[in-house]
């Protein structure tokens, strides 16, 4: 995300608009350390400039579920807390969230409510912060969904395309830009702490160590652009096999993503939404088709999403009713 131009004589601008789109989290192999925005559904946030020195939810729009309106306990709201503590601002902020992806669906919607809202927030900054300065932040406000601190999907949010995130670092990953993903969202809801509670219990050194392979070579794979090294690695051996259950007719819906040639397939986050990845748009097409069908065999309506993999990251939008080119 490019900059913002500080403003250090200016007056200080008052109201800002910022999207952050979906995601898909762990991206398999790599549990709360791998993701990748999806284009096509997100959350925008508007965040007006307050001279009392607080941090409020003014609404939330679109959401089918209550959302947390103290701001302590609402993942946009938590984060710009974290952001004035850190900066000790003397001015705090009101939040409008408008909710375009749906909770409890795998598709990051409590962490794009956060990113939005920080990158809003952060246009209001006298001198704004670089994207990847607000990964902590966005960090803080993850922690009051799903109970930790991961950067999964967060960060692809803050760069864009395809993210490793450890605790301290952000690394885009490159991608070709003709690899697509599918991305299938049934109409059912899984919350992020029912799917990490799924995954209590004890796990065979042998289990990490071949996670640790297949990771490796799907890393190696996108660097190189190789996608026989992807289709080889792209199997979760680790998290799937503890989730699966939870996600209604996920072998069936698995086997129509692997049945249009893709490179690998899996939960989406913690689920109950499914992806693949394709090496081109046609068969993410096809195979996004075949996966609602199997979902609907399980009586589940259903919405998809084809993108690149390598897709584009949160941005401002306006500034003062002024919108910023894309």
């Amino acid at each position: 995300m490019p900059l913002l131009e500080p403003r250090p004589s200016a007056a200080p601008a008052r109201h800002a608009v910022a999207y952050a789109p979906a995601c898909v989290g762990n991206v398999g192999v790599g549990f709360d350390i791998l993701g990748h925005c999806v284009e096509g559904a997100g959350d925008r946030a508007e965040v007006r400039r307050l001279d009392a020195p607080v941090v409020r939810i003014a609404a939330i729009h679109g959401s089918d579920v209550a959302l947390p309106e103290d701001p302590a306990k609402n993942t946009a709201g938590a984060a710009l807390i974290a952001l004035r503590k850190a900066l000790g601002l003397s001015f705090g902020f009101e939040i409008t969230l408008h909710k375009g992806i749906a909770m409890g669906s795998g598709m990051a919607g409590s962490a794009a409510s956060a990113v939005a809202a920080l990158l809003a927030a952060n246009a209001l900054l006298p001198r704004p912060l670089p994207a990847e300065s607000l990964y902590g932040f966005a960090m803080d406000g993850e922690q009051v969904a799903s109970g930790g601190r991961h950067g999964d999907n967060v960060g692809p949010m803050l760069l864009g395309g395809l993210v490793l995130a450890t605790e301290a670092r952000l690394l885009r990953i490159p991608v070709p830009r003709e690899w697509h993903c599918a991305l299938v969202h049934p109409h059912c809801v899984l919350e992020t702490r029912r799917a990490r509670a799924a995954l209590a219990g004890d796990y065979r050194l042998g289990e990490f160590v071949a996670q640790s392979a297949n990771l490796a070579l799907t890393l190696a794979g996108c660097y190189r652009g190789e996608a026989a090294l992807v289709r080889e690695g792209l199997k979760d051996v680790l998290v799937e096999p503890r989730r699966a259950a939870l996600v209604p007719g996920f072998a069936r819906v698995k086997q129509a993503a692997l049945g249009h040639r893709a490179l690998g397939a899996s939960i989406s986050g913690g689920g109950p939404s499914v992806f693949g990845w394709y090496e081109n748009r046609a068969d993410a097409q096809a195979a996004a088709a075949a996966m609602q069908a199997a979902f609907a065999a399980e009586g589940l309506a259903s919405d998809a999403l084809v993108a690149p993999i390598d897709g584009p990251a949160a941005r401002v939008l306006a500034v003062d009713g002024m919108e910023l080119a894309a």
